[in-house]
């Protein structure tokens, strides 16, 4: 366990450049790491994962801006989930492929809260990665990677083509129908189907949450590749233990 939680924290320092640099069309390899204001090079020793923020009281030593708080929040949360598969799959080909689907899931979550887009930079090594690891490791059939695919796709150009009618403007990119190909790859079929399901379901709580609070109002454009990665994450640890729980209680 402690190998996979240090194996979350580095991997999510790593996932911070991704979400910074990427977006930008920027080299995730050079610069190393520096502050954005001042352009100073972070030393290695403050660079260690929430340790270095902690010790530099997220601010730079040069010039005193302050780092955002998402950099230890990323490290911290990549190294939850990785953490939380181990706990479900222990050590084995399923928790290696669903760690990596998470280490794509949470670059692609935060960049579009930022910038509105889930970008093919993203999706498309994501979607190469997992079919070649699902056949590889034997994970997910080929008919079932196909059927994930086109079926969690399928849904969401659905959804994309009644939300025109009835809103008469674009309500779901063509980003979202990318990333629900590239989760089915990983899960298969019908299981993004209940990826998708869940996150929904958690857009549903948060958008209704923030409505009750007024941080959210009627009309507002909402990044929905969150709300997809939240229902995947959902579904992994605890998707199947839910729906049992469902079909025992209601379905009787």
């Amino acid at each position: 366990m402690a190998a996979v939680v240090l194996f979350g924290l580095i991997f999510g320092s790593f996932l911070n450049v991704v979400i910074y640099r990427l977006p930008q069309g920027l080299s995730l390899v050079r610069p190393g790491s520096h502050c954005t204001v001042c352009n100073k090079s972070i030393p290695f020793y403050y660079n260690i994962p929430i340790l270095g923020y902690a010790v530099l009281r997220g601010k730079c030593v040069k010039c005193g801006v302050s780092f955002s708080w998402r950099y230890p929040l990323v490290e911290g949360l990549t190294a939850l989930c990785l953490a939380g598969l181990y706990l479900v799959f222990g050590m084995t080909a399923q928790f290696v492929l669903y760690g990596i689907l998470i280490l794509f899931l949470i670059p692609i979550a935060f960049v579009d809260l930022d910038t509105g887009l889930i970008l093919n930079k993203l999706t498309f090594p994501g979607f190469i990665l997992g079919a070649a690891l699902g056949l590889g490791l034997q994970v997910e059939t080929w008919l079932s990677m196909l059927l994930g695919a086109v079926s969690g796709g399928a849904v969401i150009w659905l959804f994309s083509v009644l939300g025109k009618l009835i809103f008469r403007k674009e309500s779901i990119g063509m980003g979202d129908l990318k990333l629900l190909v590239m989760i089915g790859v990983y899960v298969g079929f019908p299981d993004v189907l209940l990826c998708l399901f869940f996150g929904m379901a958690a857009g549903s709580v948060i958008i209704l949450g923030g409505m009750i609070l007024r941080k959210i109002k009627l009309g507002d454009t909402i990044p929905f590749g969150p709300f997809v990665a939240i229902g995947t994450l959902i579904f992994l640890l605890r998707g199947k233990l839910i729906l049992d729980w469902y079909l025992s209680h209601f379905l009787h």
